[in-house]
């Protein structure tokens, strides 16, 4: 196994964290979806302020597609799929064609959906891809390095996600441990003192939301 640049670490860094943020966010925005077409139009608020992303929508149909397919929007599910996408290109020879194709197949159905009436069914299969990579990743890189830094950015990624979208408990302290295991296998330089941080936050059980923004603030400084 040889050395890994530093700038190819960070490619397969933000390759996990922005593939989960795809997955994790599209799951989220479907749940909330169906809260705003059955009784709340205006729930799209509290999904903004929970991922602490602009409100800049004018409505909830303007959320609907701004949010999902705006490639100006930064903080669009679009947009996170084309960084995803990006840096997969660039590991190409690391990840192997076919692992790069899930990604590239997730890509484009969600341009494709963007020119469907029925967009969120023409979007399901964008799950069925990204699950294809990460179990491609497994079977086709065959560096552990690699796979290791991919899936640290991948489960810090998702902490952060449940632990803003107020998941349970069960299912932080299940991440938060993934997330350790890949950390401590990775040969990069981290802050132990704010693993510490976050570690005592984590071990408070069911109270840790007292100190949700203590936990942030450890998982951003963490590298």
């Amino acid at each position: 196994m040889g050395i890994i640049s530093i700038e190819k670490a960070d490619h397969l860094f933000w390759l996990g964290r922005y593939v989960e943020r795809v997955y994790t966010t599209l799951d989220t925005f479907f749940s909330y979806y169906d809260k705003m077409l059955d009784k709340d139009p205006d729930a799209y608020h509290r999904f903004c302020e929970r991922l602490s992303i602009p409100d800049i929508y004018a409505d909830r149909e303007d959320f609907i597609r701004r949010y999902v397919f705006a490639r100006e929007d930064p903080n669009s599910i679009y947009s996170n799929m084309l960084r995803a996408f990006d840096n997969a290109v660039v590991l190409r020879d690391e990840l192997s064609s076919m692992t790069l194709s899930y990604v590239q197949l997730a890509l484009d159905t969600i341009e494709h959906a963007s020119r469907e009436t029925w967009f969120t069914y023409a979007m399901q299969p964008m799950r069925d891809y990204i699950f294809a990579f990460w179990g491609c990743l497994d079977d086709c890189v065959d560096d552990e390095e690699c796979r290791n830094i991919i899936k640290c950015g991948k489960y810090l990624e998702r902490l952060d996600l449940y632990i803003r979208l107020d998941f349970p408990y069960r299912h932080i302290e299940k991440e938060y441990n993934k997330f350790l295991n890949r950390l401590h296998k990775i040969r990069i330089g981290y802050n132990l003192s704010q693993v510490d941080k976050l570690t005592e936050v984590i071990n408070l059980g069911e109270g840790w939301t007292v100190r949700r923004q203590d936990a942030l603030h450890a998982l951003w400084n963490i590298f």
